[in-house]
């Protein structure tokens, strides 16, 4: 039987999600604990990968295993893991349902410090010895939507079959001494969201033009692009699916359409409903 589970984490710690040889990474730390408290192996496929540094406050991965989870497992999970990793729930889903290939979105956010600010050092960009022109910013974000291929903002050498990702979201605010960069897509590349970073930087600080975004997308070359941003400023925040979970009398619901549906509660017919190991499963005709 196919789990979901939902989680965020501090990436400060670890050398990316995925495991890596003699390196500490959540999913290791992760799937430790899931084998330690399930008393068999349990090997998890994550949403996506973060880099080393990187932190998440909304993941998802999946597990297979034939074993009843009890109710008390999102407790034991946080009883047992460190407290750079939380567990928010633990849900049944379809057997086929993928974390990675079936994710819709993905979001992404970037935080920059323009305070010299302790408090932030691990989780934002300190950029407190220049300006940064916002409104310069956000006009290069509306260049991103011409384009879908990203590949002057990709890591070199990697296996992508393309380097194609079509831009959702993409704008800065401002929050006092705060700034936040938002970005949705499809897919990101890797190291895709930190290059975006630094060359929108080069753009707030006047080194280059917005305008310039376009000749830099165009050559498709890393070199082109600005110096990727530190990790520790970029969260992922969200993942998206076509289904619908929340908890309905004590029982987790899985909600999915039919790919030609939807999401429109007066159209939703519940044309089969059962309940399996703690989870009410809910399809729609």
């Amino acid at each position: 039987m196919r789990y979901f589970i939902e989680f965020s984490y501090s990436g400060k710690n670890y050398f990316g999600y995925q495991i890596q040889p003699n390196q500490i990474s959540v999913q290791e730390v992760l799937e430790n604990a899931l084998s330690t408290i399930l008393r068999e192996e349990i090997k998890t496929t994550g949403a996506g990968r973060t880099d080393t540094g990187v932190h998440a406050k909304k993941i998802f991965a999946h597990f297979d295993t034939e074993k009843d989870l009890g109710e008390n497992l999102v407790y034991q999970l946080n009883s047992f893991l460190p407290t750079d990793i939380s567990i928010k729930r633990v849900f049944s889903v379809k057997d086929d349902f993928h974390a990675r290939f079936h994710a819709t979105f993905r979001t992404y956010e970037y935080y920059i410090s323009l305070d010299k600010n302790p408090f932030t050092q691990d989780s934002s960009w300190q950029i407190w010895k220049r300006d940064l022109n916002i409104d310069l910013m956000n006009e290069a974000c509306k260049i991103l939507f011409e384009y879908e291929d990203f590949t002057s903002f990709s890591k070199l050498h990697t296996e992508n079959k393309t380097n194609n990702c079509k831009i959702y979201k993409a704008f800065w605010e401002q929050n006092g001494t705060e700034i936040k960069f938002t970005i949705s897509a499809d897919r990101f590349l890797r190291n895709m969201v930190r290059a975006i970073v630094g060359t929108m930087v080069e753009i707030g600080n006047g080194k280059i033009a917005p305008s310039d975004l376009r000749t830099i997308i165009e050559d498709k070359n890393r070199n082109s692009a600005g110096t990727s941003a530190p990790a520790q400023g970029l969260f992922l925040v969200d993942v998206g699916y076509e289904f619908w979970v929340f908890e309905f009398l004590g029982f987790w619901v899985f909600v999915e359409p039919q790919k030609s549906q939807k999401f429109d509660h007066a159209e939703v017919i519940y044309y089969f409903l059962k309940i399996k190991k703690g989870t009410l499963f809910l399809f729609l005709l």
